[in-house]
């Protein structure tokens, strides 16, 4: 008890923190140089830093070598234009200022003639899909000290490397339930009180072979304690960082190990930050880019950059991505593969395949990558509304050949052949029910094909407020592979950046989830039958909702404190449970 009480008392008592005053508002400084493509420094080039908090401006003009600087700069989130004649205007958004923060912006001005046919004036290019929230602070960090001294040029990186720790805490009061595991089913939530937690530590390591090839290597740790063994929940898992595999004592693994190529056709030239799992560089707005190797299907699938990296926004699995969009992955949630990417100025398109299980659920891949397999295709178009806003919709479709069983199929063995129960499955893999009166998919596993069809969309309404909306429709006929037990879900929400009330690194959230279950799949659980992560013994069929709401402080450098509720009506898609009220924190801190 000392084990598991010990990492979630520590991180709510950390939270108290969060009752502290605002830090005294100081200031920073910005300053860089401006040269052309050959290198030769622009000289009398307007700089303009624009506050997006509270609209004011500053101006400078570049010297005869090309430098720029505003040598007090509040505390704050800022837009950064550089303009010259002949020259099309440099535009970084998202600068931000810390406490005696000091940042270098080196800006690299191309000729107006070079992409002028391409240029679409005030609308985004499609973003790089694996490019991984950068910290907010970026006064913090290896890359920003080696930079600050002139020793590493983060606009144009040979190798970077980046952390992060996390740690993520939840305490489940006891809730009402007419029952539990019933008849000897094994996948309730437990009605009594109970605490889980996370710990991650990664480090993030980029390496440019050769112009346009680029290795990542992302060794990771992590410990953990789960609710109930992580069963009882369909699309609402109160912490996205919980692993089907994970265990109190410290795991160390290789979560990710890939190959990314690059090839440029062309369009504007756009800066890619550096950040985890991307080097700093400047790269065509028209471009193919291929990944291979060990990754996620999250690193290049259904980004939304309103909603972000939960390190560093909202807690629940819901938001990470589509709770019915069934991935394959291993129990870490990573997988071996290959993606192709197309970016052309405003649009993308992506495809992929990666290696399912050999068994649902579980942690070793099966390497038949022409039997076994899943495949993703994702249309995205990015655009700017209320007057100069970036949003973005992307429309996804997967389809899934690989060893599962269907439900139907279950039920038909347990009919024709009452031996066919969950308690009598033997040496074949199972969830582990030792219900007798209830059919099982441990009888009926073979190749099957499951499909879906999803939507994404983010919206900026200002630079401190952005709104999302993700939906996804699967057929719902097979047990869950490799994710969430939903098969239909939706969510939607908004995250508020802090500047609207003075502190620029703050934010909150607010978001609303549902999902449900097809209706072979609800017959199935009311027989008393389980899948991967939900099985009551009985089901009185309702759909799963949830709402989360949280707040993030900043403490200091890149360090973080966040505050979470939940509240998820009828766990599991049973109405004769819950509803279960979730009080969560994170500590979470980038080097």
């Amino acid at each position: 008890m000392r084990v598991t009480m010990r990492p979630v008392s520590w991180v709510l008592v950390v939270l108290l923190l969060l009752l502290h005053s605002a830090w005294a508002q100081m200031e920073g400084r910005i300053s860089g140089v401006v040269s052309d493509p050959s290198g030769a420094f622009i000289a009398v080039a307007t700089a303009t830093l624009n506050n997006l908090g509270n609209g004011t401006k500053q101006t400078t003009i570049t010297s005869d070598q090309g430098q720029y600087s505003f040598p007090v700069v509040a505390v704050g989130q800022y837009e950064l234009e550089i303009a010259s004649p002949g020259f099309q205007p440099y535009k970084k958004i998202g600068v931000v200022i810390d406490v005696n923060g000091v940042l270098r912006i080196d800006a690299i001005l191309q000729t107006a003639q070079r992409t002028q046919s391409a240029q679409v004036t005030n609308v985004p290019t499609a973003s790089e899909s694996t490019q991984t929230d950068k910290s907010d602070d970026t006064s913090f960090g290896l890359m920003h000290y080696l930079s600050k001294n002139g020793r590493h040029d983060v606009h144009n990186e040979t190798w970077n490397l980046y952390g992060q720790l996390t740690a993520i805490g939840f305490d489940k009061p006891s809730f009402h339930a007419a029952y539990t595991n019933l008849n000897g089913s094994n996948s309730s939530l437990n009605t009594y009180a109970e605490q889980s937690y996370t710990q991650t530590l990664t480090l993030f390591f980029g390496l440019r072979l050769r112009p346009g090839t680029d290795l990542y290597i992302v060794p990771e740790e992590i410990s953990e304690l789960t609710l109930s063994k992580l069963k009882g929940l369909g699309g609402a898992t109160e912490n996205f960082e919980l692993q089907k595999v994970g265990s109190v004592k410290p795991t160390i693994y290789r979560s990710r190990f890939f190959l990314r190529q690059t090839f440029g056709f062309g369009g504007q030239s756009i800066e890619l930050p550096s950040g985890q799992m991307q080097l700093g560089e400047h790269v065509d707005s028209r471009r193919l880019v291929f990944t291979l190797g060990n990754f996620s299907a999250l690193d290049v699938f259904d980004q939304n950059s309103v909603v972000g990296d939960l390190r560093k926004s909202f807690f629940d699995e819901a938001f990470m991505t589509n709770s019915a969009w069934d991935f394959p992955a291993d129990a870490r949630g990573y997988s071996i593969g290959g993606a192709a990417e197309l970016y052309w100025d405003q649009w993308a398109v992506r495809v992929m395949r990666l290696m399912p299980p050999v068994e649902p659920n579980s942690q070793t891949l099966v390497f038949q990558p022409f039997k076994y397999y899943g495949d993703q295709v994702e249309f995205e178009h990015d655009h700017v509304l209320f007057g100069d806003q970036p949003g973005a919709v992307r429309l996804l479709l997967y389809r899934n050949h690989e060893l599962m069983g269907r439900f139907a199929d279950a039920i038909n063995a347990f009919e024709a052949n009452p031996a066919d129960n969950a308690a009598n499955c033997g040496t074949l893999y199972n969830y582990g029910s030792e219900n007798p009166t209830a059919p099982d998919l441990c009888f009926v596993r073979k190749t099957n094909v499951k499909v879906g069809i999803g939507f994404n969309a983010e919206q900026s309404i200002t630079p401190n407020i952005g709104v999302f909306f993700r939906a996804m429709y699967s057929d719902g006929r097979t047990e869950v592979e490799a994710y969430d037990s939903a098969d239909r879900s939706a969510t939607v929400g908004t995250k508020v950046k802090g500047a609207l009330w003075g502190q620029p690194l703050d934010s909150a959230g607010l978001g609303f989830g549902t999902s449900w279950i097809s209706a072979i799949h609800a017959k199935y659980l009311e027989m008393g039958g389980v899948d991967g992560f939900i099985g009551d013994g009985a089901l009185t069929q309702a759909h799963e909702n949830m709402t989360e709401i949280y707040y993030r402080k900043h403490i200091s450098r890149s360090i973080y404190l966040s505050a979470d509720y939940q509240r998820v009506w009828n766990p599991g898609y049973n109405a004769a449970r819950g509803p279960v009220n979730l009080f969560g924190g994170k500590f979470h801190v980038e080097f």
